[in-house]
């Protein structure tokens, strides 16, 4: 276990990135991805002052090395700790591939990564959050994978988003049964494929009969778009919940263990809600930069705040960087 001390009297600040996803290219000297990235990650750290910078998966494509290297430079230079969990793009060409990402981001100063047992994937370990010598809350960094076959109702196979997996999930209940023996308040998961609650959560929470797509984040903040029940809801979804295609058993297992308060993932560019759903905060992270496909109005970083008690809060700290992008 990974640990990084809270200072009393303080609120513990996790700053989540999300689908940074440049390619070689687009790191050159000028680029309108760079420079948004840049500026990006310098308006957040500047602003909410993180103790952690975690980063929800897809930092670049596998293969884009020099991608790669750039965006771990940048990431060790604010002097923070920082954590990634890979997503489906860091993961797509091999497990061999996945362990030279986990040696080069573990030649940086402040990377705090561990690989885990291999039979999970690869990056499987938890972060612990501890003030004065007393555990407070433990964070949980998941392999999503890749892709993965799912038989539909008509036998047919097809290639899924990844998911946890069997072994995933019973490392996670009895890793989470020893942290709540060992008195943390509480804990988080954060993953790059969304669970397959995700789904579940979104129809519950936002009335029947909304055009999601046409939907503001103004409007997203109001309690008119929300059923009874989810009014501290907020945020959009504009494409579907890109998680495996059938049930993953991820929630169940949550439910049963009865610690874990927030699941955050990435994954989908343009999605960034953050829905209360039996008992577990269920959020997108925002998406981070331009490159891949974004919104202008989507992007920066997620803040999850942590006080003496556990898990505090969590928003969105939205950057416009959309100036880079215009036509000159």
């Amino acid at each position: 276990m990974i640990t990084i001390h809270k200072d009393p009297g303080r609120d513990f600040i996790i700053l989540n990135l999300t689908d940074p996803q440049m390619n070689n290219a687009e790191w050159e000297e000028g680029h309108p991805h760079r420079r948004t990235l840049e500026y990006t990650l310098a308006e957040l750290v500047e602003r909410t002052r993180p103790d952690l910078i975690t980063v929800s998966g897809d930092l670049a494509w596998a293969g884009e090395d020099h991608s790669y290297r750039m965006l771990m430079r940048l990431l060790d230079s604010f002097g923070i700790p920082w954590a990634p969990v890979w997503g489906n793009h860091d993961n797509q060409k091999g497990a061999e591939y996945t362990e030279f990402l986990a040696d080069l981001a573990l030649s940086h100063k402040n990377c705090v990564y561990e690989k885990g047992d291999p039979v999970l994937g690869n990056g499987n370990y938890i972060i612990s959050v501890e003030e004065a010598g007393k555990p407070v809350t433990a964070v949980f960094m998941m392999d999503s994978h890749d892709r993965e076959p799912f038989v539909d109702e008509n036998g047919e196979e097809k290639m899924a988003w990844g998911r946890l997996n069997a072994a995933q999930i019973d490392w996670y209940s009895a890793e989470a049964e020893k942290v709540r023996a060992a008195g943390y308040r509480d804990s988080a998961m954060i993953m790059h494929i969304p669970v397959y609650a995700y789904r579940d959560a979104s129809v519950a929470a936002y009335r029947a009969g909304l055009d999601l797509k046409e939907m503001t984040i103004a409007q997203s903040e109001t309690e008119d778009v929300w059923n009874p029940g989810y009014e501290k809801s907020f945020g959009v979804q504009y494409e579907d919940v890109g998680s495996y295609s059938g049930e993953d058993n991820v929630f169940a297992a949550v439910k049963a263990a009865g610690h874990t308060r927030l699941i955050l993932a990435g994954h989908d560019h343009i999605n960034n809600w953050v829905i209360s759903y039996e008992g577990v905060t269920l959020a997108y992270g925002l998406k981070t930069g331009s490159a891949c496909y974004w919104r202008p109005r989507l992007s920066g970083g997620t803040v999850v705040t942590v006080s003496v008690n556990g898990i505090a809060g969590i928003r969105h700290e939205y950057v416009d960087a959309s100036a880079f992008h215009e036509a000159k």
